[in-house]
């Protein structure tokens, strides 16, 4: 029966005494098993193989929320862990609140820790505490190209169309309306999301940065809107025109959709410092006119950029600040500001706002 299945943790560690006294092998695994899709049952087929008896541990939603974001998980605690248990693969699956697995290990002591192998065993939080007692563990690599976030993506996708984008004035209008209030990561373009070369017009000339597609994945998983605020001087001083900056973010654009990466809006300055606008950063025109347009939750928002500009922004913005050592590497010296985070480049610029969000959740 599907209830036998589903225990607390508290009721499988006498069991799991009996069973080692049997010499029977034990795995543990653990996950969210959001949406569950095919990666999910084969890589519980393939743990399954690895031991006489398979418990699950599957993540609370407070846990999901911590790691994956507030928008998640999109099937509750309580269904999911029926879904589970309805595998024939699985023996036993329960719930747990702790975001890593060393209370689980300590409580259980499985033969077996079994992991997806997207790390190496070295990288597992767990491992020392799973070879103290004489365990092991085993990861196990993933096949399937399928995954929750990607099933997400798609659904978002059927459900707002394509990347297409409306132009006009100083902005990229997305066709895509969300009106409840959200945070946002301002990111600045030139040196931080591609290479700094200058006065950049031609498309082909455009390259992403490392850590670009997973870092704005990872925030955007994370429920944030991502809105690129940059100035583009070369507009106004004649050096190229609107129509060349639209060109060069359409290729920009089709790089981002290979990952189902989705900007809500760009928003850019064309003018001279010599013009004296609002818009142009350090000043704050751009984010004002973003939090107007799409009700940003400017209290839990960042600001990231490679330049003293992009910090100066930000500050003047009330917003919190991350510099990465990309593009100028914050060399420019034109504002005497320090970043609240200085990091490698945008991927190690998400982990430190992810952290950051599970430090104040679990506050």
């Amino acid at each position: 029966m599907l209830k036998d299945k589903i225990k607390q943790r508290a009721e499988l560690v006498p069991l799991c005494r009996t069973w080692r006294s049997e010499k029977r092998v034990i795995g543990f695994t653990s996950g969210a098993f959001d949406l569950l899709h095919a990666g999910h049952v084969e890589y519980l087929e393939k743990a399954r193989q690895q031991c006489d008896i398979l418990i699950v541990g599957l993540n609370s939603d407070a846990s999901v929320r911590r790691y994956k974001g507030k928008n998640r998980p999109v099937i509750p605690e309580h269904e999911r862990i029926k879904i589970v248990a309805a595998l024939a693969s699985v023996d036993y699956v329960y719930g747990f609140n702790e975001r890593r697995n060393r209370k689980n290990i300590e409580q259980l002591k499985p033969d077996i820790y079994i992991k997806a192998g997207d790390y190496t065993v070295d990288q597992l939080t767990s491992q020392e505490f799973v070879t103290a007692y004489g365990g092991k563990a085993v990861l196990i690599p993933i096949e399937s190209d399928t995954s929750t976030s990607k099933i997400i993506e798609k659904i978002r996708a059927d459900k707002t169309g394509s990347f297409q984008s409306v132009q006009f004035e100083n902005q990229i209008h997305f066709l895509r309306h969300e009106s409840k209030s959200k945070p946002a990561v301002f990111v600045d373009r030139d040196g931080t999301i591609n290479m700094d070369t200058e006065y950049l017009h031609e498309p082909e000339k455009f390259q992403l940065l490392p850590g670009v597609l997973p870092g704005l994945k990872k925030m955007q998983d994370m429920g944030f809107r991502l809105i690129i605020v940059t100035n583009q001087a070369g507009i106004g001083l004649g050096y190229f025109t609107k129509e060349d900056f639209y060109r060069v973010n359409r290729r920009m654009f089709q790089l981002l959709a290979e990952q189902n990466i989705q900007i809500d809006k760009i928003y850019f300055c064309p003018h001279s410092i010599a013009e004296n606008c609002n818009c142009r950063k350090p000043k704050t025109g751009l984010i004002e006119q973003a939090q107007r347009d799409l009700n940003i939750d400017m209290a839990h928002s960042f600001m990231i950029g490679d330049t003293t500009i992009d910090l100066q922004t930000g500050k003047n913005a009330g917003l919190k600040t991350v510099l990465v050592e990309t593009g100028k590497g914050g060399k420019d010296g034109k504002y005497p500001v320090h970043a609240d985070f200085i990091a490698k480049n945008l991927l190690f610029a998400a982990d430190w706002i992810l952290a950051l969000e599970r430090e104040t959740k679990e506050k």
